[in-house]
């Protein structure tokens, strides 16, 4: 059985999650150590033994070691390829790779502002409000740009892919620190909703929600 390196509140790993939910894949769910205070420290011993950059996700199939997850949604592509989450045509595929990239590259780092300044303690109790603003600002922008992506088609790709899934998992963490879509984004808005009714997207969204519902209880948060 495949086993995965995961992160509760990872959202590199929830892709990952996803996508092995999606194809109905059994695998050995491990979850390396965090806290809110320390965060990842001190990494788990197989993670740092097997990721030189010491992060998951890390999939391990047999004798074969996936690190990043772009990296293993193209090898749970290849290796186990139905039901499929990438466009069979070379166009398609190019597509959505774009997208996926533009998710993590693009899209990932304005949402960790978001975290860094809305989710995390503030370093010395104050909160840098104008990264903020910038973060959100750029969010905006980018969701302009995702609302024309999907003009005409019901996923970024036309069937739903792992570019959805990159995607979904970015969007749906801004919506969830303030930075929802705008209601005149009415494509991408829709391609929400759609994503939100997939079993593996909304099991996902129900499973870190819970996880956070758990962390802010008075007592887990004051031993955090």
């Amino acid at each position: 059985m495949m086993k995965l390196y995961s992160g509760p509140l990872s959202l590199f790993t929830a892709k990952i999650r996803v996508a092995l939910d999606e194809k109905e894949l059994a695998y050995e769910r491990i979850e390396v150590g965090w806290s809110l205070a320390d965060r990842y420290e001190p990494h788990h011993p197989d993670v740092v033994a097997l990721n030189p950059k010491r992060q998951v996700p890390v999939l391990v199939d047999g004798d074969l070691v996936v690190c990043d997850s772009t990296q293993i949604l193209e090898y749970l592509e290849d290796a186990y390829p139905q039901p499929s989450l990438r466009p069979g045509d070379v166009a398609g595929r190019a597509r959505c790779r774009r997208l996926e990239a533009s998710a993590d590259e693009l899209l990932f780092p304005l949402v960790w502002n978001l975290i860094e300044e809305a989710f995390y303690p503030a370093t010395n109790g104050v909160r840098d409000e104008a990264r903020l603003a910038q973060a959100r600002a750029a969010i905006a922008t980018h969701c302009d740009g995702l609302d024309a992506e999907l003009q005409g088609r019901a996923y970024l790709c036309g069937e739903h892919s792992y570019a959805d899934i990159a995607t979904f998992i970015f969007v749906q963490a801004a919506a969830g620190l303030g930075s929802a879509p705008a209601d005149t984004q009415e494509a991408l808005c829709a391609w929400l909703d759609r994503m939100r009714e997939r079993p593996a997207a909304r099991r996902e969204v129900d499973a870190m929600n819970a996880f956070l519902a758990l962390l802010m209880t008075p007592k887990v948060a004051a031993a955090r």
